[in-house]
């Protein structure tokens, strides 16, 4: 019998503690044996960095052999209290301070930018493709940092938090950025081993990432931002030019500009007492009920994902009516709270457990942390209800369709909805699978439909669309059917079925 499944059956077994126990150790020690000559392949210049990976895994695996069931008591879950949780407005309400830019100038502004764009289809690091007149995701973030700078006179830097997979590309491009006004920086989060799922031991013989070794490793989620910035040496020394919060998102978060309301009240925040961690929600719909949610846990803000929830509690989590908000991963936290955590090794986040199956058919885990789940062990931390409009990610080729659309206009790198909207949602596209690489996407419009009047659009099926299309909603679902084309001037929505159905 393998490891993992005498673990598993240990676990299983009430009143077996010492069982248990010897069970952890050994694990724990096969593990420190693997690690061990899996560092010892590490060349000099790599020695001290690989060594540090190696250390917050092994913390990581340890957790992950001492944890029992569900991290969370479902019977402990509360509302969080009305004021924990603010209303955008109310922190818009308050106004400006008269120096912008001094608040501006206390700043920095991190982009998560560890992931690849494979899952729509391309290779290299997913922030560096086209999304907006050949702006690619990074084009726009340097643009939006930019316009502040040159409008306020300030020094508001940006990082770039890559992973071993997106670094190496991510620096050849930012070459091109060497005569904007803004100072970019650049740090790696870890890279941890895989774990084979029957032995519980890596996978990954030695160091290399190339060849054999290419899926043996892993950037272990975004949470990893805490050690790892702290690690790189840049917290310290934005801490030392007097800089005292980050602002952190997705990079391929449309909506996460800065906000300079928000900004003002973590500097001058009404009761003179400073919060430590900001996270920014925004209400639920439909398509948002697996999303983490803000609740009270232990007289604390905690954010609560849905791997995290009792099965039998998983339809009432997903409740529009009961959990109404949820995270949207923009973030803005205390530099110096960090340090502090950080070296009281006082950061807690629960661990998600990821299971992959490799290309040669190996079935592995991953153990992975989220950077918002560390909101707990921030003092003073608070919840903002902001608008929909802060939380405008691309994760797929339908949600490019609406940001390369004429429901938005392009001002200095930030995206906002066209007056001419009439509607103030955005609509429901679902684009069928022969649009699922950009690459296939891009050459089934000739342009970019006109979607100002459309509710909600589907579309299955070989199609292309031609210029000059204009999609308005006039039915509750478009349909579009195999081996038709759109082209044309202004289409209804009704009139473009029923002709999609006489070619068909």
């Amino acid at each position: 019998m393998s490891f993992a499944k005498d673990f598993s059956k240990a676990m299983s077994q009430a009143g077996t503690s010492q069982f248990q126990e010897a069970i952890r150790q050994e694990l724990e020690y096969s593990m420190k044996v693997e690690l061990d000559k899996i560092l010892g392949t590490a060349p000099q210049n790599e020695l001290e960095h690989t060594k540090k990976d190696l250390e917050g895994f092994k913390k990581l695996f340890h957790r992950f052999l001492q944890e029992k069931g569900p991290s969370v008591d479902w019977g402990k879950i509360q509302r969080p209290p009305e004021d924990s949780i603010q209303p955008y407005e109310k922190i818009k309400a308050r106004g400006l301070p008269d120096s912008v830019a001094s608040v501006l100038n206390k700043l920095v502004v991190v982009k998560l930018n560890g992931g690849l764009g494979t899952s729509m289809g391309c290779k290299g690091p997913k922030s560096l493709i086209g999304v907006r007149n050949e702006n690619t995701f990074l084009d726009l973030t340097v643009q939006q940092i930019e316009h502040l700078n040159k409008t306020y006179n300030t020094d508001v830097p940006l990082v770039l938090m890559n992973s071993f997979n997106t670094d190496e590309d991510t620096k050849k491009i930012l070459q091109k950025y060497s005569h904007s006004r803004v100072k970019i920086y650049t740090f790696n989060q870890s890279r941890y081993p895989r774990i084979n799922k029957e032995s519980l031991l890596p996978v990954a013989k030695d160091v290399s990432y190339s060849g054999e070794n290419a899926e043996a490793w892993y950037p272990p989620g975004h949470g990893d931002i805490y050690a790892s910035f702290y690690n790189s040496g840049l917290l310290d020394n934005f801490i030392g030019e007097g800089k005292e919060y980050i602002f952190v998102s997705n990079i391929d978060n449309l909506g996460a500009t800065v906000d300079l309301y928000i900004l003002n009240h973590l500097m001058n925040s009404p009761n003179g007492k400073r919060c430590e961690f900001v996270m920014e929600v925004t209400n639920k719909t439909r398509a948002d009920v697996k999303g983490g949610t803000l609740t009270q846990y232990e007289n604390k803000l905690r954010l609560v994902e849905i791997a995290q929830v009792p099965k039998p509690h998983v339809d009432e989590f997903k409740s529009v009516s009961k959990f109404k908000i949820f995270n949207t991963n923009n973030l803005w936290i205390s530099l110096s709270a960090i340090k502090r955590l950080q070296e009281q090794n006082a950061i807690d986040m629960e661990i998600i457990v990821n299971p992959k199956t490799l290309d040669g058919g190996l079935n592995v885990i991953q153990l992975e942390t989220a950077v918002g789940a560390a909101i707990k062990s921030f003092e003073n931390s608070l919840g903002i209800n902001v608008p929909r409009s802060r939380f405008l990610p691309v994760k797929t080729t339908s949600d490019l369709l609406l940001v390369m659309s004429n429901l938005y206009s392009l001002n200095a790198g930030s995206l906002t909805m066209s007056e001419k909207r009439e509607f103030p949602t955005v609509p429901l596209v679902k684009l069928g699978s022969s649009f699922t690489k950009v690459q296939d996407y891009l050459k089934r419009f000739e342009s970019i439909p006109d979607m100002l009047e459309l509710d909600h659009l589907t579309v299955s099926g070989d199609v292309t669309f031609g210029k000059n299309v204009a999609l308005k909603m006039e039915c509750p679902v478009l349909s579009i059917w195999t081996g038709t084309t759109a082209g044309g001037k202004s289409v209804p929505c009704q009139e473009l079925i029923i002709s999609f159905f006489k070619s068909f």
